[in-house]
């Protein structure tokens, strides 16, 4: 997985809770929408407002620098922003919709 580069214009860029901005390009927003998780068209203000007002956040089981922003979407279904933070700014990876929280561990609120 690489970054996206900053030179493909940004989408929106956002500033969660944890205090690191965390940005997404037009490009790269494509690539979620086209190939990761095409049922997130058009979703890009509820991915922003995952990211600024999670109501649960926790951290990659896997890699210590992946969070996972959740916000209930309905009853049993959440949306799921996951973001990479890297030298204290941080960029979008995916976001989709889902029916369970992930185990890893819970940072946010404490």
């Amino acid at each position: 997985m690489s970054e996206p580069s900053s030179d493909e214009g940004m989408l929106f860029e956002v500033l969660p809770p944890l205090g690191f901005w965390v940005h997404v390009t037009h490009r790269y927003w494509q690539l979620i929408v086209n190939v990761k998780h095409p049922v997130m068209q058009g979703q890009e203000e509820k991915v922003k407002h995952t990211l600024t007002h999670p109501e649960e956040i926790r951290l990659s089981r896997i890699d210590p620098t992946v969070y996972l922003f959740y916000t209930t979407e309905r009853v049993g279904c959440w949306v799921c922003a996951v973001a990479k933070r890297k030298n204290n700014e941080g960029f979008l990876i995916t976001a989709y919709p889902t029916n369970a929280i992930k185990e890893g561990e819970k940072i946010w609120p404490r």
